[in-house]
């Protein structure tokens, strides 16, 4: 029985009302904001009320009136003022967001290339015969599968200065800047890693044999294997899996969140914490989504990259 254009509609209803209300309206409205001032204040009011007994009657004075008492009324009023691109030419000269830029460059520049070169050296090294790859591949995979979140709250424990399983080194994980930095960047390579070594390893078994024995039959070494077979044909790989993860460490946010809170001051705060804060803490919503849309052009300018050499290797 086939299927009339009503029951396709009514069957895919949930999904557009879901898109809709959860990704257009919000994208939408944060935009309005963007150009907007958004205000909150608290207004006071005096107000007089009678005084009412236990039994909910008027209480009357000496004369026979009721008697009133003064209650204060706090209102909260939000106030919306166009500016324009005010809040975009506001992040020019905003030292927050600069040091916050300059955070999550530091992190994505030295994150990222550690995960791709310890990734392509452990899928090199399981490309290999070796005793229980199987069991060991699994291991290895395992972080991918956990939270964020949750890795974040667990490497608090373990960098924890006072107490925590790495104390006795005397290192101040969370409590200097630049360790503090280095360790958000040690939690996002373990928890990445194994990704980038998943592809390399998928792309290495997709290598013919054929060219391996070729090479063995030149005379060349494992080192002249690694240059001139195994890098050249791995080159789109690592560029696509680069883009990824460029584009996913730009948005780093639940690793700081939880174990660093973005300190010690604004050590650990990358872009994304800050506009959270700025909307969410200090109620500034338009800049708040002025610098949402601001990092929403960087992210897309990747995510173009990505799929442009998508196309170009697989099109």
């Amino acid at each position: 029985m086939r299927w009339t254009g009503k029951i396709r509609f009514l069957f895919l209803a949930p999904a557009v009302i879901w898109v809709l209300a959860f990704t257009v309206f919000p994208l939408g409205y944060s935009l309005y904001l963007a150009f907007y001032k958004i205000e909150q204040k608290v207004e006071v009011k005096r107000e007089k009320q009678p005084m009412l007994d236990a039994a909910g009657q008027p209480v009357l004075d000496d004369a026979g009136q009721p008697r009133t008492k003064n209650v204060v009324i706090k209102e909260q009023v939000n106030t919306a003022t166009f500016i324009g691109l005010d809040n975009f030419k506001r992040m020019l000269t905003d030292t927050q967001v600069h040091e916050a830029v300059r955070v999550t460059l530091t992190f994505v520049l030295i994150a990222v290339p550690l995960e791709l070169a310890l990734g392509f050296l452990l899928a090199v090294l399981f490309n290999q015969h070796i005793f229980g790859r199987p069991i060991l591949r699994a291991i290895m995979i395992l972080p991918i599968f956990a939270t964020p979140l949750a890795v974040g709250y667990t490497f608090f424990t373990i960098f924890y200065e006072v107490g925590g399983p790495l104390a006795w080194t005397g290192i101040p994980f969370l409590s200097n800047p630049t360790w503090a930095l280095m360790s958000v960047i040690i939690v996002d390579v373990w928890q990445w890693t194994p990704f980038c070594f998943l592809v390399f390893l998928a792309a290495l078994q997709g290598v013919p044999d054929e060219l391996y024995e070729a090479a063995r039959v030149d005379g060349a070494n494992a080192w002249d294997m690694l240059k001139e077979v195994m890098l050249p044909l791995l080159i789109p790989t690592i560029v696509i899996v680069l883009l990824l993860r460029m584009a996913e460490a730009l948005k780093l946010f639940d690793i700081p969140f939880a174990l660093t809170g973005g300190g010690p001051g604004v050590a650990t705060q990358p872009f994304s914490m800050l506009a959270f804060r700025t909307g969410l803490r200090f109620f500034d919503l338009g800049y708040a989504s002025a610098m949402s849309y601001a990092f929403l052009a960087v992210i897309m300018i990747v995510i173009t990259l990505f799929f442009r050499r998508l196309r170009a290797n697989y099109g």
